[in-house]
Order: structure tokens, then sequence, then C-alpha cells
């Protein structure tokens, strides 16, 4: 959420930076300052209300004790208009900080100077690629006739137990999928990232602070009897450990991850694009999130993108990485780069990451702030990134390591699965 101070200051700037993500928004931002205008003069009416009371009472015991009963009696009639003034100008404030609150949730994040203009997926920038894409046997296969050749994954299972996009994983399939977990966990935990343990349901309050909701593309699943949602990724859980939390400033950086299973109703998902692991609606990912000192926030996002470039180095699987164009970028980020794997029997790039700086978004949100070294009190810039998110990597892992007579195991992950092949 922006501050409203920073609206205030840098109305015309936020205006022009935000029509890179093909957004108008100065009428809203006009509307925003408006009722912020109100709210302070209706706070301003309510404060001298408030101390012309409490003036007041001082001086009608100051009456009593004089005996002057009488004038005393005439004061506590004035005192008695003037509370409920005060009750309605508080009634009033409470609807126009709430008004103004959905307006300001209405206001996506500033994009970063770096972020390209664009509309679509079509206009990212990419910026790396790195790997080499095999030549596959003749007759290769994508990765769910894989799956159901050696059976390491069953998706009619999962329709049967659930629907559509709840996969079924056996045998050496389930021994893959939790190899790659550990192997994440350890390389982030190897990088100094804290392994954490995390709720995989969170309230209203959580989902807003990391701006899941209000959930303007309706991807969360929400349990109705309890008002609790499911999480679509560790970032919500992880980062809102820090909500309502003032820090010190030698506590950056601070580096967290996390394995959860995630849930996304993935609506209006359909097509052949979408088929086997590519889009699912419960999935494992390995997050990392860090809470940073603003000035050393970008250099962080740098740091985090080596890291994931070397896990995929490590799996020597073929991606590349995509600045995302003002059109693509997330709600609450500033800059997001995405990392694709390349899968060689689909002939696409698969999304296997995101990575990004929210800088004081996320933080104003969840009132996440830090004191300085002169013990000035100022928002913290949150980030997070996936490392990994399983289902394409594991698609990317079977399409590109397929051979003739099975599909050989990455060297790094051997250790972890016990196995160097499934056949």
């Amino acid at each position: 959420m922006l501050q409203l101070q920073t609206i205030r200051e840098k109305k015309d700037e936020i205006a022009s930076a935000l029509q890179k993500r093909n957004i108008d928004a100065t009428s809203l931002l006009n509307g925003i300052l408006q009722l912020d205008e109100k709210r302070r003069a209706t706070q301003t009416e309510l404060d001298s209300k408030l101390a012309e009371s409490n003036k007041i009472s001082k001086e009608i015991g100051m009456l009593f004790k004089s005996g002057k009963a009488e004038e005393a009696s005439v004061l506590k009639e004035k005192t008695g208009v003037l509370k409920e003034d005060s009750k309605r100008l508080g009634e009033e404030l409470n609807a126009v900080a709430e008004e103004l609150r959905h307006l300001l949730y209405q206001i996506p994040n500033v994009p970063h100077e770096s972020v390209p203009a664009g509309n679509t997926d079509e206009d990212n920038e990419e910026i790396f690629k790195e790997g080499d894409i095999p030549t596959l046997v003749d007759g290769a296969l994508p990765h769910w006739e894989l799956a159901k050749k050696y059976d390491i994954i069953d998706f009619e299972l999962g329709v049967k137990i659930a629907g559509a996009g709840f996969p079924v994983y056996k045998g050496k399939g389930a021994r893959l999928q939790r190899a790659l977990i550990s192997y994440f966990l350890d390389k982030n935990a190897e990088a100094g990232y804290t392994e954490m343990q995390v709720p995989h349901l969170v309230n209203e309050a959580s989902g807003l602070g990391t701006g899941q909701l209000p959930d303007k593309e309706g991807q969360m699943y929400h349990v109705g009897g309890d008002d609790l949602y499911l999480i679509p990724t560790a970032e919500v859980p992880v980062t809102n450990l820090f909500r309502d939390e003032i820090l010190n400033e030698k506590n950056f950086p601070i580096c967290y991850t996390a394995y959860t299973p995630c849930f996304r109703r993935e609506a209006g998902s359909y097509g052949a694009h979408v088929r086997g692991l590519n889009r699912l609606h419960q999935f494992d990912k390995v997050e990392i999130v860090r809470v940073e000192h603003p000035e050393n926030s970008y250099k962080a996002l740098d740091g985090m993108v080596e890291h994931v470039k070397y896990i995929l180095r490590e799996l020597k699987l073929p991606y590349r990485i995509l600045r995302l164009c003002g059109g693509d970028l997330g709600f609450t980020s500033a800059l997001t780069f995405d990392f694709e794997v390349f899968s060689t029997a689909q002939d696409r790039w698969l999304e296997i990451s995101s990575v990004s700086n929210f800088e004081t978004y996320q933080a104003n949100r969840l009132k996440l702030r830090f004191k300085d070294e002169n013990g000035k009190s100022q928002l913290a810039h949150t980030l997070n990134g996936s490392a990994l998110a399983l289902p394409r990597v594991l698609a990317g892992i079977l399409e590109n390591y397929q051979t003739a007579d099975g599909i050989d195991i990455p060297e790094v992950l051997v250790p972890y699965c016990g196995f160097d092949k499934i056949d």
C-alpha cells in the first residue's frame, strides 16, 4: 500500500509511473487526497471537541468543590452536547478512514524505474539465458505422457479424489518430489536462509498484509466456516511473521526459507498450455523471503537472482531470466524477475520462479518498521522469491532428461533420491 504522505508529495510522479502498468490512476489519486483532507479535517474537529470537553470537565470539578453546583450543572449540559458531537465525529472518522483504506488498496505498487513499458508477457525483457537445450531421442514425450508411461504421477486419480489440478505422485515420482524439496531447502540454508515451518492457512489480516486480499482475481481458496484462507505461497505466512513489528536496524538482513504446499484456484485457466504439471490447484514450493534495510534491498534482490541461477546451474536445466514489463508486473511488486526453464518436449518456456522487491508496499500494510541509528521509525523493504516451485521444475527434469530407456536423474539430486534413473 502506498503511503499517504508519498501520494501527497508525489501524486503526479506516481500517476506517471503507473502508466507503465497501463493504469490511469489520476482520478483515483485525486479521490484519495480529497478523502484524506476530509479525514484530517474531521480528526481536527474531533480533537478540538475532546479538548474542550476535557477542559470543561476540569472546570466542573472545581465548581463543585467551590459549592457552585448550579454553574456546574449548566456546564454538564454543555459537556453532554460535546460528547454527542464527539461520538458522531468519531463514527464519521471511522467511516472515512475505512473508505480511504479501501481506495488505497486499489492502487498497485509503483514500478521501479527499470521496469519496461508493455501490456502482456510478450513485452517482458529477456536479460539472461544459460544452458544448452538438449537434443531428445526420437519419439520424446511431454511430461504428462512420461508420468503415465513410468507410473510416477497419476492425474486421473487426483481427479477422482479432488478434481483436476490435484495430481497424485507415486513411487519414484513421490521420492523425486521429496528430493527436490530437501535439495532446495538445503541450498537455501547454505546461502544463509533460516528454515521455517509455517501454517498453511492464514487469517484475513495476513492476506491483507501481503496484498493477496482483496482477492481481485478470485485465486484464493476461502474456508468460510473459519474465515481462513489456504495460502497461495509461503510468502504470506512467512512475511506476516513481522506484521506489527518494530525491528532494530542491526537485525538486517532477515532471511527465511520455507517449504509449503500452495493452493490456487487458477480461475479461467484452460487449454493445452495448462496440461499436466503446467498449471495446478495444489503444488509444492520452497520460498525465500527477505526483510531488508531500504538502502540494501536492490543489492539483496540481485543476490536472490544469483542464488536461483546457481540452483538451476546445478540442476543443469536450460533457463532464461525475464524482467517483467509494467503490464505483467504483480500488483504488489516494484520489480520482478521471472525465471523460465525450457521444456524441450513441449518446445516452450515454463515459468519456475519469480523474484521480487516490494519496497515499502507490503511493509506499509503490515506496519513493519525498524528503528534507524537515530531512533527514527522507518518502513522496511520486503522481498521474496521461489527457490523453487516444483511442478514445472519437475516437468523440465522429466522432459529434458528423458532417454530411450528411461529418465535420468540430475546428478545433484541422486543422493537425495537414492536412485539415478526412472525406468
